[in-house]
């Protein structure tokens, strides 16, 4: 009699645990990871953690890092990691720039795209497209907001059960995850940065006139990025109409005050 044994195939929760060891073993890119991210997404086709896998294996690929010279003591929200001076006694401030690989960094995308896809609704998947865009843009943080408008839209007409990383995500935790961009835009210190801070925080304003942070956030912008003491003012005082003890709004009405 002829005896058959079949190997049992690796489920995709195997892969997935084979991968996440070889990634803190080896890092997103490293020896190994790709091998098993083909195997995975040939016996899983549109596997939506495979592809954000794959993701992460072309961005780390595309991601490389110089030291560079800049004029200001802070770059896009960081200290420098380096601080030397001239020959004239002038100090000298270096920071950790990126800078990517064009064809690597569109594969990158194509994959998270795919896996946005599959899962609209799976926030992470949005996340890291966005994170990874405003990593990619620096100063300029252009595309990253509008995809960031695109979810917000998205939310607002569609009005989708989110989650993230299989866990539900309410209303309150989608509208302070879209401030925590804002605040990133804001922290860039540049002025698209402060646009599209301003850009975002007005569109949830629109969404959300109930909602102090937006206004707040809107002052702050007129405030830092214009100058622009009565317009910011003006919109802080609409915060503290919807809440008094709004506190970003009280402290900066408190700081032009003491500038004048």
């Amino acid at each position: 009699m002829l005896l058959c044994i079949a190997a049992s195939a690796q489920t995709a929760e195997e892969f997935k645990e084979k991968y996440n060891r070889q990634v803190r073993n080896t890092g997103a890119a490293g020896v190994g990871v790709e091998t098993i991210l083909d195997k995975w997404l040939e016996a899983y086709p549109g596997d939506c953690d495979a592809l954000e896998g794959r993701f992460a294996y072309y961005w780390a690929k595309s991601r490389k890092t110089e030291v560079v010279a800049k004029d200001s003591k802070k770059y896009l929200g960081t200290n420098p990691v380096l601080t030397l001076k001239d020959s004239l006694g002038n100090p000298v401030y270096y920071f950790e720039e990126p800078f990517f690989d064009e064809s690597l960094f569109a594969e990158s995308t194509k994959n998270i795209e795919e896996a946005i896809k599959l899962a609209p609704t799976a926030l992470e998947y949005r996340f890291d497209k966005i994170n990874a865009l405003i990593d990619y843009e620096k100063d300029s943080p252009d595309m990253a907001a509008t995809e960031l408008l695109n979810l917000i839209d998205y939310d607002s007409k569609s009005h989708p059960m989110w989650y993230l990383r299989g866990e539900s995500v309410g209303p309150e935790d989608f509208e302070t995850a879209i401030q925590e961009y804002c605040y990133t835009f804001y922290n860039l210190n540049t002025p698209n940065g402060y646009n599209s801070f301003k850009i975002v925080s007005e569109k949830m304003s629109s969404l959300h006139p109930s909602n102090p942070d937006w206004l707040a956030n809107i002052g702050a912008y007129y405030q830092v990025a214009k100058k622009d003491n009565k317009k910011a003012t003006k919109y802080y005082k609409k915060a503290l109409k919807l809440d008094p003890n709004h506190f970003a709004a009280n402290r900066n009405m408190k700081i032009m005050e003491k500038n004048k």
